[in-house]
């Protein structure tokens, strides 16, 4: 074979890869993580994710999107026009959140995952009420324990939290004001902290 036909055939196996990617994110019931993909389809991750690059870059403009939350995958359609094709359909308008939901939601989004009394320490009240609304509008999930004593319930944000605030990834939200990086850190800051947090428990304790 040709350097050409070789060329030739690894620009069709990248098409119609991108093509099995996309048709199979579309028919799953519901949210599909990329080790699904990339066992489905005899890949590894990073092929997979390159695929899936090249797809929300395709839908940039569309009134389809592809929606990320975590290793997790979805199509959703274009979170700008959410209102008008929540009418379209007939559904009625969720109610507002509180100031008080707002402020937990936030402080989940940009600290993410947290624990109940971490968002109380914050926040400075207790947030049972505050948590079990969110939970039930299915703006945030439980995604594991903490390692510690209680093994407190760690929450983090959900494809409907994105589709609420017409996101398509965590990586859109908004930076914060320059007074609430000690509080609220990014998630890039955030992500850092759990690597060092991570890394320490590995390091052996001399006596």
């Amino acid at each position: 074979m040709t350097e050409e036909s070789q060329n030739a055939a690894a620009v069709n196996f990248a098409a119609n890869l991108k093509t099995l990617v996309e048709a199979f994110v579309l028919v799953s019931d519901g949210p599909v993580s990329v080790e699904t993909l990339a066992q489905a389809l005899e890949q590894d991750a990073a092929t997979i994710e390159n695929a899936l690059m090249e797809i929300e870059n395709d839908f940039s403009s569309r009134g389809i999107r592809l929606q990320r939350m975590r290793e997790r995958v979805q199509f959703v359609s274009a979170p700008e026009v959410s209102e008008q094709v929540g009418k379209y359909l007939g559904l009625d308008t969720a109610p507002r959140l509180s100031p008080a939901a707002l402020e937990t939601l936030a402080i989940i989004a940009y600290r993410q995952p947290v624990t109940r009394p971490q968002i109380e320490n914050i926040r400075g009240v207790n947030c049972d009420g505050v948590i079990h609304t969110l939970l039930a509008r299915n703006l945030i999930e439980p995604v594991g324990e903490l390692d510690t004593v209680g093994h407190p319930t760690l929450y983090a944000t959900t494809f409907d939290f994105l589709h609420y605030f017409g996101l398509t990834s965590l990586e859109q939200l908004p930076p914060l004001p320059e007074e609430m990086m000690p509080v609220l850190p990014t998630l890039e800051t955030r992500r850092r902290e759990l690597d060092v947090s991570i890394e320490n428990e590995r390091i052996p304790v001399e006596n």
